[in-house]
C-alpha cells in the first residue's frame, strides 16, 4: 500500500509540473505535501522494521532499513517544507 501511494504521489507531482495555469503553484504545493507525506510514512515503517530487525539480531538489515529511514525522512521533511513554502506564495502579497 505504501509503494502504491508513493508511486501516485510521484506521478501527480510530476503532472503538476506539467500544468502550465493560474493553478499550477497550488498544484505544486499539494503534490509536494502529499509526497511529503508518503515520504515521512516510508521513514516511519522504515524505522519500525529497523527496530524489529535490531530486536531479532539482523544487524546488516536493521543498518540498511535505519539508511532508508533517514533518506526518506530527509526527503519527506523537503517535500513538506517545500510545500509549505509554495502554499506561502499561493497565496500572494499581504
Amino acid at each position: 500500500m505504501l509503494a502504491i501511494a508513493l508511486g501516485g504521489s510521484v506521478l501527480f507531482a510530476l503532472y503538476t509540473i506539467t500544468v502550465r495555469d493560474a493553478s499550477q503553484i497550488p498544484l505544486l504545493a499539494s503534490g509536494a505535501a502529499v509526497l511529503g507525506i508518503a515520504f515521512c510514512a516510508l521513514a516511519a515503517y522504515a524505522g519500525r522494521a529497523t527496530w524489529h530487525a535490531g530486536i531479532a539480531g539482523r544487524t546488516e538489515r536493521a543498518f540498511l532499513m535505519a539508511l532508508a529511514g533517514g533518506g526518506a525522512a530527509i526527503v519527506g521533511a523537503g517535500c513538506l517544507a517545500g510545500a509549505l513554502i509554495l502554499f506561502m506564495l499561493a497565496q500572494g502579497p499581504g
